[in-house]
């Protein structure tokens, strides 16, 4: 089955204020029906890029048999990690990028390359908000969940 992921993560104030992130499943079933499943949540002690590789982790996550995934990310970051074999070279590197820095969010990376086993997937980027009505969405369900008040620690370090 083919599933389109929209992501966005949001972090809001200081580095230990809330954040939010949101992510949009869309997929299609045998019977032609399109179906959405919308996640957002907020979580504290994070940053813009931890958020963006969460919501993706999350969308992942929430895929319960393997799929041919197209992700739909404003985030370069996420994005190229893939698309200009970034990820491939900091593995084989030892998780080192660089002057033998050390890769930021490693667990996160780690755990996103988990979700991903089972499934075909494919990152696209999608500049700005400009026009896409999905990013547009996936940034407000960020944004509510990270001025709201349903906040969680994360769960994924």
């Amino acid at each position: 089955m083919k599933v389109n992921l929209y992501t966005d993560g949001a972090a809001r104030g200081n580095p230990d204020g809330p954040g939010g992130y949101g992510a949009i499943l869309t997929y299609i079933d045998s019977r032609g029906n399109l179906h959405e499943k919308e996640l957002s949540a907020g979580y504290k002690k994070t940053t813009n890029n931890r958020m963006e590789l969460m919501a993706v982790i999350v969308g992942l996550e929430a895929l319960n048999r393997p799929c041919q995934v197209e992700v739909y990310s404003d985030s370069q970051y996420v994005v190229n990690a893939f698309n200009q074999h970034w990820i491939e070279s900091w593995i084989k590197k030892g998780w080192k990028r660089g002057k033998n820095e050390p890769v930021k969010n490693q667990e996160l990376w780690q755990r996103l390359l988990k979700a991903m086993e089972p499934h075909q997937v494919t990152y696209i980027w999608v500049k700005g908000h400009a026009g896409h009505d999905y990013n547009e969405r996936c940034d407000k369900l960020a944004t509510s969940a990270a001025d709201g008040e349903d906040l969680l620690e994360d769960p994924g370090v």
